[in-house]
Parts: C-alpha cells; sequence; structure tokens
C-alpha cells in the first residue's frame, strides 16, 4: 500500500508525459522554474546586475539553474545536484524518408544504447526541435500512433523463443508510418504542419520517436510507476521541486551558505561529450560567472567556492530484478519503495568515497528517508554516471546516487512509486544544507 503522499509522483507522471524529447524537458522545467520567480539569464548577456534570487540558463537541451541568497558570499561555494535530460531511444536521421515492399518508412539512428526490443510492436509518436530560418526553434509533439516498428511473426523466424530475438539494427528497426511510394520530403512536411510552421521555414532538426503509451501506477497496490524516460527525467523533475522547496521565500541561508544549483545537462547516454554535456564547459562556466560577475568575486573565491562545493549526481539505479536475481551482488539488494541507493565503484565508474557517503548518509538522516547502496557484480562491468566527469572537470567532491528501477533503458521502465517523492525529500535537504 502507499507509504507517502502520492502527489510528487502524479506530477511526475504529468511531467514525464509532457517530456517525450530533452528539449521538451527542459521546457516544462524552466516553465516550473518560472511559476516559481526564477528568471531566465542569456548567456550572451552581461550578469553584474543580476542581483539575489533563483535564475537559469538555457542551452540546447540544457538547463542550470541556481539561487543566490542574499548577501551571498563569492567564496561560499555551491550544492550541485547533477542528472541529465537525454534517454535512449530512435532519432530520426537527416534523410529520414525510405521505404520498401509498398511500405512508407523513416530512417532512424539509434541515440544511446536502447534495449531494441523494447521498441518493437510499440505505438511510437514523433517529437523534437525544429529549427527555423533566422535561428529560432519551435518543439513539436506528435503524441498519437503514427508509428511502428513491426516484429516478424513467429512462423517466419521459428527458432526465435529457442535461440533469442537478434536484431540488425540498421535493417530492423526502421519504422513503418504508411503504405505507397516514399516521397521525400514527407517527413518534414509532416511535423512543420503539426508545429504549425512552413516547412521551408525549417532548416534544421532533431526529431525523436516516443512510446506514446501514457505513464501510469501498476501492481495490486499501486505501488509501482510504469513510465518512459524514467532515466533520467525522474532525477530532473526532483532537482526542480526541490530546488523550488529549498529556495521557496527567498531561502533560509546565511551569507556563508552554499548556493543551490541544479545541472540538468543532455548527453549522458552517449557519453557527455558536447557543448552541453557533463564533459563540456557549461556547468563550469556557469557557476564563474555566478561568483565573477553575480557576486564580483577574485578568482580566488572561485576556487575557494569549488573547494567547498559538493556534487550529488542523481541517476537511475538496478534494483534486483526477480526474474535475474544472480546477476546482482548478493550482498547488496536494493529493492523498489526502499529509498535511493548510494551507488559505489572503487574504479571511479561512480564518485562516490567515503566523504561522499558521510554527506549522504548525513542527508537522508536529516530528511527521515531510508538508503540502501547499489554495487555490481565483481564479475560484471560497471555503468557510469556524469559523477566522475563532473569530480574530474571541476575538482568537487561528488557522490552517486539514484532510485531503483527494472528495465533500464527500455522504451518503458518500471520504478517504485514513493522512490521519487523520497529522492527530491533528500535533494530538498541537501540544497538547504
Amino acid at each position: 500500500m502507499p507509504i507517502f503522499d502520492r502527489a510528487h509522483t502524479d506530477d511526475l507522471l504529468t511531467f514525464l508525459a509532457a517530456s517525450p524529447t530533452p528539449y521538451h524537458a527542459v521546457r516544462n522545467a524552466a516553465a516550473r522554474l518560472d511559476a516559481a520567480g526564477f528568471r531566465q539569464l542569456r548567456q550572451t548577456a552581461g550578469w553584474e546586475t543580476a542581483g539575489p534570487g533563483g535564475y537559469y540558463v538555457i542551452r540546447g537541451a540544457a538547463l542550470i539553474a541556481w539561487h543566490v541568497p542574499e548577501g551571498a558570499a563569492p567564496h561560499a561555494g555551491f550544492r550541485v545536484l547533477g542528472a541529465h535530460t537525454d534517454s535512449p531511444n530512435l532519432r530520426v536521421k537527416p534523410l529520414p524518408d525510405t521505404g520498401v515492399a509498398g511500405f512508407r518508412q523513416v530512417a532512424v539512428e539509434l541515440y544511446g544504447g536502447p534495449l531494441l526490443n523494447s521498441w518493437l510492436d510499440r505505438d511510437l509518436g514523433l517529437a523534437g526541435r525544429l529549427v527555423l530560418r533566422g535561428g529560432d526553434a519551435t518543439l513539436v509533439h506528435v503524441d498519437r500512433a503514427l508509428m511502428r516498428v513491426p516484429q516478424l511473426a513467429v512462423h517466419l523466424d521459428r527458432g526465435v523463443n529457442d535461440t533469442g530475438l537478434l536484431l540488425d539494427k540498421q535493417q530492423h528497426l526502421t519504422p513503418v508510418w504508411g503504405l505507397g511510394p516514399f516521397e521525400d520530403g514527407a517527413l518534414l512536411e509532416f511535423a512543420a504542419k503539426e508545429a504549425g510552421v512552413a516547412a521551408a521555414d525549417v532548416l534544421g532538426w532533431d526529431l525523436m520517436l516516443h512510446d506514446v503509451t501514457p505513464p501510469t501506477y501498476l501492481g495490486r497496490d499501486q505501488e509501482m510507476i510504469a513510465a518512459p524516460r524514467m532515466d533520467n527525467l525522474v532525477s530532473v523533475h526532483a532537482g526542480v521541486q526541490a530546488l523550488i522547496a529549498a529556495t521557496a521565500g527567498g531561502g533560509a541561508y546565511g551569507p556563508a551558505a552554499p548556493i543551490p544549483v541544479l545541472a540538468a545537462i543532455d548527453h549522458e547516454e552517449t557519453g557527455s561529450e558536447s557543448d552541453t554535456g557533463a564533459g563540456g564547459p557549461l556547468l563550469g562556466t556557469v557557476l564563474s560567472r555566478v561568483v565573477h560577475s553575480q557576486l564580483a568575486g577574485s578568482s580566488d573565491d572561485y576556487a575557494r567556492a569549488l573547494a567547498a562545493t559538493v556534487c550529488m549526481s542523481s541517476d537511475m539505479s538496478h534494483a534486483v530484478h526477480p526474474n535475474y536475481p544472480e546477476r546482482h551482488e548478493p550482498g547488496h539488494r536494493p529493492r523498489l519503495n526502499a529509498g535511493p541507493a548510494l551507488k559505489i565503484n572503487v574504479n571511479q565508474r561512480y564518485a562516490t568515497d567515503g566523504l561522499g557517503r558521510a554527506i549522504w548518509t548525513d542527508v537522508c538522516e536529516r530528511a527521515g528517508i531510508p538508503s540502501q547502496y547499489f554495487v555490481s557484480k565483481n564479475s560484471m562491468p560497471c555503468g557510469t554516471t556524469i559523477g566522475p566527469i563532473t569530480a574530474a572537470k571541476l575538482g568537487v567532491t561528488t557522490f552517486d546516487v539514484g532510485i531503483t528501477s527494472l528495465s533500464m533503458h527500455s522504451a518503458r521502465e518500471l520504478g517504485g512509486a514513493d522512490d521519487p517523492f523520497l529522492l527530491a525529500s533528500a535533494a530538498t535537504v541537501f540544497f538547504g544544507e
């Protein structure tokens, strides 16, 4: 049965449904920040006149938000919650219109490491960003059954249930979206019409497919949630809500309090090496400008601020799978609805060390929430996050956490219905340190 008020999770499911792409996630996060009194700053503008209060910047599908308390010291440091806006999916190629055997199809490219079979036989929509003549951009979201990647019938693949499904990434994942000969420019014409713009004005795009089945509660007692893009919009949503909650009323900060920061960055699923990824300069540039421009600090103040900074890298973790328990480390058995997991790997696939563990334990104690540990088996490679990248790039104390889930990187993932609230509760306390 539910342990906590589900208002947070209800809101999360709404956020997930409205955020089929990283660009939509950033727009929706910004709308929540706007409603809470945060103001958007332009990277090309000066920030010297930006006084105390909440601010954010957007670059592509990344958003950095922060709140400067009254009388903030330039050397006080930051409390950074890092998350990522992107999820593995199928993305539209530059020349998308194709077809075989009387079907109209759309050429797609794999983004990140999706579970390929999870995209088969699903009703798929289309969403993303259209870049217009003159440099403006608009978002499009076709949230209805538009495409489908049909699986080969068992009659034509007799051994599939014995030997397993084998998919050719180039040939077997091209969705169908109509009948008849394909027409060059048809997909762009369709997307532009859906967005209410002229196709001739669209000079570039970032379009991707998504499962149109809505996020939902699941189980006899509704104690689980099934949804797309939980990795990692659960953390983005928690970070937005926590930043707003922690800074409501101006924030209960003294002049020496650290500045709370949400870093919702892009391209984690492909290695983070981009201008909007954790391996790029975006976060460091924003933190530097907060110290130097907003707070009129010196280079020494910035060095002191980084030395006092702590980063909580928040990304999804694995619960023990009931059908594959042998795939998990036998002494560490994370479960759904048992609180966020602290992620540890001594080879620095995760950034957590003893200091980070102590900080996280203290945060959970003050938030009054449970926590658990995730460690990979010695015989199995460990995934990674933006945590080690952020720690190395900025030289800041970092630890990795995440709520547990099953079916990570599937078109639809499975998690506990209480865990998102627990993560947001911990993040609120972390921001308020």
